[in-house]
Protein backbone atom coordinates (compact mmCIF):
# COMPACT_ATOMS: atom_id res chain seq x y z
CA UNK A 1 0.00 0.00 0.00
CA UNK A 2 1.57 3.38 -1.22
CA UNK A 3 1.20 6.45 1.57
CA UNK A 4 -1.57 8.30 -0.86
CA UNK A 5 -3.62 4.77 -0.56
CA UNK A 6 -3.18 4.70 3.21
CA UNK A 7 -4.26 8.85 3.31
CA UNK A 8 -7.13 7.92 1.09
CA UNK A 9 -8.15 5.21 3.89
CA UNK A 10 -7.81 8.24 6.40
CA UNK A 11 -9.62 10.39 4.41
CA UNK A 12 -12.81 8.11 3.73
CA UNK A 13 -12.84 7.43 7.12
CA UNK A 14 -12.82 11.41 8.48
CA UNK A 15 -10.14 10.40 10.78
CA UNK A 16 -8.09 13.55 10.05
CA UNK A 17 -9.04 16.31 12.14
CA UNK A 18 -8.21 19.65 11.43
CA UNK A 19 -8.67 22.34 14.46
CA UNK A 20 -6.54 23.51 17.86
CA UNK A 21 -5.81 19.78 19.72
CA UNK A 22 -3.68 19.06 22.96
CA UNK A 23 -1.91 15.69 21.99
CA UNK A 24 -1.29 13.07 24.54
CA UNK A 25 2.57 14.09 24.78
CA UNK A 26 0.89 17.54 26.14
CA UNK A 27 2.10 19.07 22.63
CA UNK A 28 -0.62 21.34 20.54
CA UNK A 29 -1.02 20.33 16.67
CA UNK A 30 -3.23 22.04 14.23
CA UNK A 31 -4.03 18.30 12.56
CA UNK A 32 -5.37 15.51 14.26
CA UNK A 33 -5.38 11.46 13.01
CA UNK A 34 -8.35 10.06 15.04
CA UNK A 35 -7.04 6.64 14.31
CA UNK A 36 -10.48 4.94 16.31
CA UNK A 37 -12.24 6.34 12.92
CA UNK A 38 -9.59 4.89 10.41
CA UNK A 39 -9.98 1.31 12.18
CA UNK A 40 -13.76 1.09 12.72
CA UNK A 41 -14.42 -0.35 9.74
CA UNK A 42 -12.80 -4.10 10.13
CA UNK A 43 -12.41 -4.50 6.35
CA UNK A 44 -10.38 -1.22 6.59
CA UNK A 45 -8.18 -2.36 9.81
CA UNK A 46 -7.56 -5.87 8.25
CA UNK A 47 -6.18 -3.96 4.92
CA UNK A 48 -3.95 -1.19 6.90
CA UNK A 49 -2.81 -4.19 8.99
CA UNK A 50 -1.73 -6.43 6.04
CA UNK A 51 0.55 -3.08 4.54
CA UNK A 52 1.63 -2.45 7.54
CA UNK A 53 2.57 -6.15 8.27
CA UNK A 54 4.16 -5.91 4.99
CA UNK A 55 6.71 -3.63 5.90
CA UNK A 56 7.87 -5.63 8.03
CA UNK A 57 11.60 -7.07 6.70
CA UNK A 58 10.87 -11.00 6.68
CA UNK A 59 13.55 -12.48 9.24
CA UNK A 60 11.72 -10.49 11.68
CA UNK A 61 8.81 -10.60 10.77
CA UNK A 62 8.90 -14.78 10.67
CA UNK A 63 10.40 -14.21 14.31
CA UNK A 64 7.42 -12.80 15.89
CA UNK A 65 5.86 -14.97 18.68
CA UNK A 66 3.48 -12.44 20.07
CA UNK A 67 2.11 -9.00 18.85
CA UNK A 68 1.53 -6.15 22.20
CA UNK A 69 0.12 -2.90 22.03
CA UNK A 70 -0.80 -0.47 24.51
CA UNK A 71 -4.49 0.52 25.48
CA UNK A 72 -6.38 2.32 24.58
CA UNK A 73 -5.11 3.38 20.92
CA UNK A 74 -3.13 0.45 19.76
CA UNK A 75 -5.90 -2.31 20.94
CA UNK A 76 -7.60 -2.59 17.58
CA UNK A 77 -4.52 -2.16 15.40
CA UNK A 78 -2.59 -4.60 17.72
CA UNK A 79 -5.50 -7.40 17.02
CA UNK A 80 -5.03 -6.55 13.13
CA UNK A 81 -1.37 -7.12 13.11
CA UNK A 82 -1.94 -10.28 14.99
CA UNK A 83 -4.20 -11.68 12.55
CA UNK A 84 -2.11 -10.69 9.86
CA UNK A 85 0.78 -12.24 11.34
CA UNK A 86 -0.86 -15.41 12.63
CA UNK A 87 0.33 -14.80 15.82
CA UNK A 88 -1.62 -13.99 19.37
CA UNK A 89 -2.32 -10.49 20.17
CA UNK A 90 -2.53 -9.05 23.39
CA UNK A 91 -2.27 -5.54 25.10
CA UNK A 92 -0.66 -3.39 27.76
CA UNK A 93 -2.87 -1.73 30.11
CA UNK A 94 -2.32 1.60 33.11
CA UNK A 95 -4.71 0.67 35.89
CA UNK A 96 -2.92 2.65 38.02
CA UNK A 97 -0.53 4.59 35.81
CA UNK A 98 2.02 2.04 34.36
CA UNK A 99 1.51 -0.27 32.18
CA UNK A 100 1.21 -3.87 32.72
CA UNK A 101 -0.28 -6.57 31.23
CA UNK A 102 -3.62 -7.90 32.70
CA UNK A 103 -6.68 -9.95 32.05
CA UNK A 104 -4.39 -13.16 31.74
CA UNK A 105 -2.22 -11.89 29.25
CA UNK A 106 1.13 -13.13 29.78
CA UNK A 107 4.41 -13.81 27.90
CA UNK A 108 6.72 -16.75 27.83
CA UNK A 109 10.40 -16.18 29.14
CA UNK A 110 12.19 -14.99 25.58
CA UNK A 111 8.96 -14.52 23.56
CA UNK A 112 9.97 -12.49 20.58
CA UNK A 113 7.61 -9.14 20.37
CA UNK A 114 6.32 -6.39 17.98
CA UNK A 115 5.14 -3.46 19.63
CA UNK A 116 2.25 -1.75 17.96
CA UNK A 117 0.97 1.30 18.07
CA UNK A 118 -1.45 3.64 16.08
CA UNK A 119 0.06 7.00 16.14
CA UNK A 120 3.64 7.82 17.71
CA UNK A 121 4.69 11.55 18.48
CA UNK A 122 7.52 11.55 21.36
CA UNK A 123 7.37 7.62 21.41
CA UNK A 124 6.44 8.08 24.91
CA UNK A 125 3.92 5.28 25.06
CA UNK A 126 5.65 3.09 23.21
CA UNK A 127 9.10 3.32 24.90
CA UNK A 128 6.81 2.42 28.25
CA UNK A 129 4.66 -0.45 26.67
CA UNK A 130 8.46 -1.41 25.79
CA UNK A 131 9.47 -1.72 29.32
CA UNK A 132 6.26 -3.13 30.38
CA UNK A 133 6.95 -5.89 27.35
CA UNK A 134 10.11 -6.56 28.86
CA UNK A 135 9.28 -6.61 32.67
CA UNK A 136 6.78 -9.25 32.00
CA UNK A 137 9.72 -11.46 29.90
CA UNK A 138 9.16 -10.52 26.26
CA UNK A 139 11.87 -9.23 24.09
CA UNK A 140 10.80 -6.71 21.77
CA UNK A 141 12.27 -7.05 18.62
CA UNK A 142 10.44 -4.28 16.50
CA UNK A 143 7.73 -2.24 17.05
CA UNK A 144 5.39 -0.73 14.09
CA UNK A 145 2.71 2.05 13.86
CA UNK A 146 0.24 3.24 11.37
CA UNK A 147 1.58 6.47 11.19
CA UNK A 148 5.16 8.19 12.60
CA UNK A 149 4.23 11.86 13.71
CA UNK A 150 7.94 12.34 14.84
CA UNK A 151 9.29 13.62 11.09
CA UNK A 152 11.07 10.46 11.77
CA UNK A 153 13.11 11.73 14.68
CA UNK A 154 11.90 9.06 17.58
CA UNK A 155 13.81 6.72 18.65
CA UNK A 156 12.06 3.50 20.31
CA UNK A 157 15.29 1.73 21.14
CA UNK A 158 14.17 -1.44 18.56
CA UNK A 159 14.09 -1.03 14.83
CA UNK A 160 10.92 1.02 14.11
CA UNK A 161 8.33 0.26 11.08
CA UNK A 162 5.81 2.97 10.37
CA UNK A 163 3.09 2.67 7.81
CA UNK A 164 3.08 5.94 6.43
CA UNK A 165 5.04 9.26 8.05
CA UNK A 166 3.33 12.50 8.62
CA UNK A 167 5.04 15.75 9.70
CA UNK A 168 2.46 17.83 10.71
CA UNK A 169 4.09 20.36 13.13
CA UNK A 170 3.29 20.23 16.80
CA UNK A 171 4.14 22.78 19.30
CA UNK A 172 5.09 23.61 23.47
CA UNK A 173 2.13 25.20 25.27
CA UNK A 174 4.55 28.01 25.34
CA UNK A 175 5.94 27.79 21.44
CA UNK A 176 1.93 28.35 20.35
CA UNK A 177 1.30 30.27 16.82
CA UNK A 178 -1.09 32.76 17.11
CA UNK A 179 -3.53 31.59 15.16
CA UNK A 180 -3.99 28.00 17.90
CA UNK A 181 -3.41 30.51 20.78
CA UNK A 182 -6.28 32.16 19.88
CA UNK A 183 -8.64 29.34 20.09
CA UNK A 184 -9.26 26.48 22.48
CA UNK A 185 -7.78 23.55 22.51
CA UNK A 186 -9.26 20.60 22.06
CA UNK A 187 -7.87 16.99 24.02
CA UNK A 188 -9.72 14.18 21.40
CA UNK A 189 -7.26 11.35 22.70
CA UNK A 190 -7.67 8.96 25.47
CA UNK A 191 -4.73 9.32 28.09
CA UNK A 192 -4.96 12.01 30.92
CA UNK A 193 -2.50 15.11 30.56
CA UNK A 194 0.18 15.38 32.62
Amino acid sequence: MQEEEVLAEFRASKALLEGHFLLSSGRHSAHYLQCARVLMNPARAARLAVALAAKLPHDIRKRIAKVVSPAMGGVIIGQEMGRALDVDAMFVERPDGTFELRRGFALEPGDEVLMVEDVVTTGLSSREAIRAIEAAGGKVIAAASLVDRSAGTVDLGVPYFPLVALNFPTYAPDELPQHLAATPAVKPGSRAQP
